[in-house]
């Protein structure tokens, strides 16, 4: 592929849990001379490869190595945020295309991945004790007014559903006001979005298989190992469901045929979220281009390629 003759700047690969995403990402990369930047709001733990579904094998392509990103870069035991994950990624896509390399954009953590395609205006904003002493007592009709000194149209109607979102809202423009050489713009992002899915059924059985797949290469272990070093259950369970349910397990709440058949359960209604969440994208202007997930991969690369 020319990149002279692509409109766009970024692909985006999408689906949920066991759609055999991350390999096409991996494919794609290798054939256009790219690198694949993780959108996956677990991965980014050191330890915790299992039970987050790290495929480290999808990245070897023809027996190279796909370069990747945003994997395993905090300790597990830290609390990795959304904020983070686009100032990470701002960083990351940045340095790829000043090394005229182009970026492919993976994962099924939906709100990570639109908080870069919408360009979300994150910032950690410290909290303003003063401020809210001020506004305490006001009513919701007069912090509307407040907040509308700031923002004229308010495209955002979640800031106004209550004092308490109004008062964050109004307390984050005045940081961005008194704090103008902060640069929260990011950069010009035309991406081209592919998906990739299942039927329903095909969905529910890959999703067990994998799992099955993974209990035999020792995910139960890798939970232990984590509660071993120190991390305590309750911090284990926040990882998600597959750190929720062993850690119940393992502390005797369950035994393993429950453990197993509740989480295959939650996986799989986890899943549908996923694509409630593509279609709302959907609904709301998203153009997403969606490949069988049964086609083969060959077809699927040629299909993304003709696309850019």
């Amino acid at each position: 592929m020319e990149k002279s003759k692509s409109k766009y700047n970024l692909v985006t690969i999408l689906g949920p849990t066991a759609s055999g995403k991350t390999a096409v990402a991996a494919e794609l990369a290798a054939k256009i001379g790219g690198e694949v930047i993780s959108a996956d709001s677990r991965q980014v733990y050191r330890g915790m490869d299992l039970g987050t579904g790290k495929d480290y094998e999808d990245y070897i392509v023809n027996e190279i190595k796909v370069p990747y990103h945003l994997v395993d870069i905090v300790d597990a035991g830290y609390q990795y945020n959304v904020f983070e994950f686009q100032r990470d990624f701002l960083e990351v896509f940045k340095n790829i295309r000043k090394r005229e390399v182009f970026p492919v954009l993976c994962g099924g953590s939906g709100l990570y991945i639109e908080a870069v395609l919408k360009n979300y205006k994150l910032i950690q904003v410290p909290l303003n004790k003063e401020l809210r002493d001020n506004l305490t007592g006001k009513s919701l009709v007069e912090l509307i007014s407040i907040l509308k000194k700031y923002k004229t149209n308010l495209h955002n109607i979640s800031d106004t559903v209550n004092e308490k979102r109004i008062l964050r809202a109004i307390e984050i423009e005045e940081y961005y006001q008194n704090n103008l050489q902060i640069d929260i713009q990011m950069p010009d992002i035309n991406s081209l979005i592919i998906g990739v899915k299942f039927d329903r059924l095909s969905r529910r059985k890959r999703i067990t298989t994998r799992l099955k797949q993974r209990f035999d290469e020792g995910m139960v272990l890798e939970v232990q190992k984590l509660l071993d070093s120190g991390i305590t259950p309750k911090a284990i369970i926040y990882y998600g469901l597959e750190y929720k349910f062993i850690t119940l397990h393992l502390v005797g709440d369950l035994s393993f045929d429950q453990m197993f058949e509740k989480l295959n359960i939650a996986i799989h209604q986890f899943a549908k979220r996923q694509m409630t969440w593509f279609r709302k994208m959907e609904k709301q202007g998203t153009k997403i281009h969606w490949l069988d997930g049964y086609m083969p991969m060959e077809q699927k690369i040629d299909r993304i390629i003709s696309l850019l």
